[in-house]
């Protein structure tokens, strides 16, 4: 990872001591700049949001995030307030299918802000155990703030499809990303060895259940063949089908935690290195900014003038659970700027 990777001041000392108010100084540090940023480019009115979700797994005071954003900007006092913890990298899908959902119980134009982030501060771990220690090398300072709505004014992107899939009634599954404390009492992370093959196993699931709604019949028909001869005697010698989901979307927008899950991706979905760029300049720009680090990859094809009306994009986000959540979307207006995170670079 480069030397452009952000921890939050308190990370700076030996040893790193993260209290309520360091946490929340960097909590507001990233979500007021990047709400504040979202305000400047669509020069919305406050008024105008009229559901607010927030996601940030480990920290979680009180009043919470979304309380602190009520308060900053002063919106209205009706305002549809949500707050996610502990979903960890996965909680900006899972953010949007909420906000897909609160928006179509709203009257028509509706407008929903959603901020994510994860404040790593408290969640330093300063012991010795391997699997502990791999989160603080990758997890990085970031966030966004995302305007959805039901009218199609100043719209970017139209959200097609959203899947949740959730692993977490698998023991193995559900113990691969999980805080604990270790021997000596220090509270941290840990990543088991198995994330991968989890993690690979619930990209199955999801693709079983996104499949039907975003490939052309040409690649259902295909893949329903081969699991047709798999099941015919001495078909087990068959490999499974994996579909070509480069026909269905020209971007792929993977969660960036780590070369581990990249390549693996990567190998599963067969997509040349084209198509994992984003992800992989994600992480070496950035580092792993959990929830957020698919918007960056957003905004990296955005800089690099690849997005083009109509284009489809497919975003991948994997997070404690364990889950694996998909939202494909489709450009309505490239972006006319390369301004944002990518700009200097």
């Amino acid at each position: 990872m480069s030397d452009e990777t952000c921890v939050p001041p308190v990370h700076h000392y030996i040893e790193p001591c993260c209290g309520l108010d360091e946490a929340r100084s960097e909590a507001e540090l990233v979500v007021f700049s990047v709400i504040d940023d979202l305000l400047a480019k669509t020069c919305i009115k406050r008024d105008a949001i009229g559901g607010l979700i927030t996601n940030c797994s480990a920290f979680c005071p009180i009043p919470s995030i979304a309380d602190m954003i009520v308060n900053k900007y002063k919106l209205r006092s009706d305002i549809r307030v949500m707050n996610l913890s502990g979903m960890a990298c996965s909680a900006s899908m899972i953010a949007v299918g909420l906000a897909s959902n609160m928006l179509q119980v709203m009257p028509r134009g509706s407008h929903v802000l959603v901020v994510s982030t994860e404040t790593i501060g408290p969640s330093y771990y300063s012991g010795n155990k391997r699997s502990m220690v791999l989160s603080n090398i990758l997890l990085r300072v970031g966030g966004v703030a995302k305007l959805l709505s039901t009218s199609r004014s100043k719209a970017r992107f139209r959200l097609v499809h959203f899947t949740r899939i959730i692993t977490a009634a698998n023991n193995s599954a559900y113990r691969c990303v999980y805080q604990e404390e270790d021997e000596k009492g220090n509270l941290g992370i840990a990543l088991s060895k198995d994330l991968t093959v989890v993690a690979g196993d619930a990209l199955k699931a999801n693709i079983m259940a996104t499949g039907p709604y975003v490939l052309p019949t040409s690649e259902l028909l295909k893949f329903s063949l081969f699991n047709m001869a798999r099941k015919m005697p001495h078909g087990r010698n068959i490999r499974p089908y994996i579909p070509n989901f480069c026909v269905t979307f020209e971007h792929f927008c993977i969660h960036a935690g780590g070369p581990a899950v990249i390549s693996s991706v990567q190998h599963g979905l067969k997509l040349s290195d084209q198509y994992v760029e984003p992800s992989w300049m994600t992480l070496h720009w950035f580092g792993n900014q959990l929830s957020s680090s698919v918007w960056y990859e957003l905004a990296y094809i955005d800089a690099k003038g690849q997005m083009k009306k109509n284009d489809r994009v497919w975003m991948i986000g994997f997070g404690a659970g364990y889950e694996c959540n998909t939202a494909s979307w489709v450009c309505i207006q490239p972006s006319s700027s390369a301004d944002g995170p990518w700009g200097n670079c």
